[in-house]
């Protein structure tokens, strides 16, 4: 067992796990048990430093971005005067963007649209627990995201089963074309070609495409656009256009290669209402 031990005012494990950017976390002991891919953490926080106990130090210090300076990014967020925006830079400085797997992140955005936070969560776990290989961390057991082969290898009726509804097709499909083509292709890609090329996929639009691009392949000049932030748009930006693409466009522009981390403290301070 490694431990990770951080700055609780810039890494608060609440603030890091209910934002959106994560499905595969769970309440335990004093804090949280999170998992990514086929590993596990236990995080946890006494309000002046947060502890990471983990199977893989290394993985999860890049994992919760650990290396960057998130005092910076908050000042570089206040520095544009949106009281919204820094009203939650305040309050919630300890909100970290993570660094996630690439496939596990196009699977779980892909279950994620149209859907809520508790029924996305269902639906993972019981792909995990279908396909995934069991694991134990810290007396508690768990399973493995599983791989592409061990998605590829299920049919439609296994992901219908799993409750993905409507989505079972675009499982089924994308999982076969990861493991046709890998995501060699997409490594290098800037950006927009990303996006674009994320889009190619079964059930992928735009802002699943961003959400893809921010979480997997840490792209944080991505801005996804959903109702919260057509919302944020609305009322804290006086923002007149509608259509999502020229919103997502408006919001990259001003805040450049910050997007992502503005774009999630604007979406976690009006969901708190801040």
């Amino acid at each position: 067992m490694e431990k990770i031990e951080y700055d609780a005012k810039y890494f608060n494990p609440l603030h890091t796990l209910d934002c959106g950017q994560i499905f595969r976390f769970s309440e335990f002991g004093e804090g949280y048990m999170v998992i990514s891919g086929d590993r596990a953490a236990y995080l946890h926080t006494d309000g002046k430093t947060t502890v990471a106990e983990c199977d893989d130090g290394e993985y999860f210090y890049n994992f919760f971005d650990l290396a960057r300076d998130y005092a910076e990014i908050i000042k570089k967020a206040e520095s544009f005067s949106v009281p919204l925006l820094s009203r939650s830079c305040e309050k919630c400085s300890g909100l970290r963007l993570l660094n996630q797997q690439k496939e596990e992140m196009i699977y779980s955005f892909i279950i994620s649209q149209n859907n809520n936070i508790p029924r996305i969560k269902g639906i993972i776990s019981r792909i995990c627990e279908g396909l995934g290989e069991k694991r134990e961390f810290m007396g508690r057991q768990y399973y493995a995201f599983p791989t592409t082969d061990a998605l590829a290898s299920a049919d439609v009726e296994f992901f219908r089963r799993a409750g993905c509804g409507y989505r079972d097709v675009f499982l089924f499909e994308t999982s076969k074309k990861i493991k046709r083509e890998g995501l060699g292709g997409l490594e290098n890609l800037n950006t927009p070609d990303l996006k674009r090329a994320l889009m190619e996929y079964k059930g992928v639009g735009a802002k699943v495409a961003d959400c893809i691009a921010l979480f997997g392949f840490s792209k944080r000049d991505s801005f996804p656009v959903d109702t919260w932030i057509e919302k944020i748009y609305r009322e804290d930006f006086n923002g007149k256009l509608t259509d999502r693409n020229k919103i997502c466009d408006y919001f990259t522009g001003l805040f450049k290669e910050n997007s992502g981390y503005i774009q999630q403290y604007l979406f976690y301070g009006k969901r708190l209402n801040l």
